[in-house]
This record gives structure tokens, sequence and C-alpha cells, in this order.
């Protein structure tokens, strides 16, 4: 079974004093938060009350920093109050989502929150959120900057055209050409050709 722990133990994980903002949504509702390992799709995770487990269940990757976590906490807290709304009769990220969201975050703009950088995309990204931060170029890239990164990584955009590199599961690539969001990549050993978009994690190489 376990454990429950006090509201206190989210601190380290939001950026300096939002806790009091953030813990009102837990004060106000019966939301079970699960801090979970890193997961590769998924940021967070949203279920709503069953006959087995009669409370909101929330689940946020641990290892995002506090700017991802304050961002997708609010994300799937936006998910449970448009579901008490509506009752699941509405789509998961359609318009009552995203103005619910927009309401959520804008009380954390123009406080010094977040970096310069993060909060001039986050401004942005609210004209029209997108189902996951990682689906806005902009944002995403604001946010990347500030991740605890593997050592050597980065983005596919800052490389140079002509360039080599790896990606996660050891295929190795020469980026050819920018076609608008994403790159013309060919695999060395295949030759066979690959569209990657500009935000893909990649390790560059020397050869």
């Amino acid at each position: 079974m376990k454990k429950e722990r006090p509201f206190s133990e989210l601190i380290p994980f939001l950026p300096p004093n939002t806790f009091e903002e953030v813990i009102q949504y837990f004060q106000n509702h019966t939301i079970h938060l699960t801090l979970t390992r890193e997961r590769k799709s998924v940021l967070g995770d949203y279920r709503h009350p069953t006959r087995d487990a009669p409370y909101h269940r929330i689940s946020v990757n641990a290892t995002l920093h506090q700017y991802s976590f304050l961002i997708t906490l609010l994300h799937e807290l936006a998910h449970m109050l448009v579901f008490i709304q509506y009752q699941g009769k509405v789509m998961p990220h359609g318009s009552e989502w995203k103005n619910q969201f927009q309401k959520m975050l804008i009380p954390y703009v123009g406080k010094n929150f977040f970096p310069k950088d993060i909060e001039a995309a986050l401004i942005r990204y609210l004209n029209n959120p997108k189902a996951s931060t990682c689906t806005d170029t902009h944002l995403y890239k604001a946010l990347y900057r500030y991740n605890h990164n593997k050592e050597g990584w980065t983005l596919l955009e800052d490389l140079a055209l002509g360039s080599h590199f790896k990606i996660e599961n050891g295929h190795c690539y020469q980026l050819l050409e920018k076609r608008r969001s994403r790159y013309r990549c060919q695999e060395l050993k295949s030759e066979k050709m690959y569209l990657f978009p500009s935000i893909y994690e990649v390790y560059p190489l020397d050869l």
C-alpha cells in the first residue's frame, strides 16, 4: 500500500513561490498524485474517479525540471476540472480544456516564476495550447534548455547541414536538408531517407 505524504513534499518539484497557488487544487479536490520515473511517451496523466478508485488520479514524471513539472501538473489538473464540469462529454483536448488550461496558466505569467525565454514561449503557447508541450516547438525548445540533459546530446536543429549524428537506438545518420519544421536525413548503413522533427534529440558524431 502506498504511503500518503504531506503536500509540502511538492515544494522542491515546483518553481519558487508557486506552491501556495498550486496546493489550492489539492485542498479543494480529492487527488491522488503519483510522481513516476521518466516515461518517454508521456509527461503526465489524468484518470477520473471510478467505482473502485473514487478519487482523481494524476501522475507526473518526477524527473522533469521545475518549470516543466509545473506546466505538466497544471495540464493534468485542467483535465480534472474539465471532467468535473462535463463528465467526459467533451474531447480531451478540445476547446473546453484549452480554455481551462489558459485560465490556470495565466496567473503564473508576469510574476517571474519562469525565466524570460520560457515565459515568452509560454505566452505564445497560450494563444492555442497543444495536447502536449512537446508538440509546440517554441515552448519545447525553451523548456529543453533547462533539462538535465544527457551529456553531449542536443537538438537536431542545432547541427549544421552535412553533420552526422546518432539517435538513442544507435542508428547513425547524416543531416541533409531542412524541410519546414523537419529535416531530411540519410541513415548511413541502409542509405534510406528519413524525416526527423527539428526538436529531435541527437548525439553529434565526428566522422
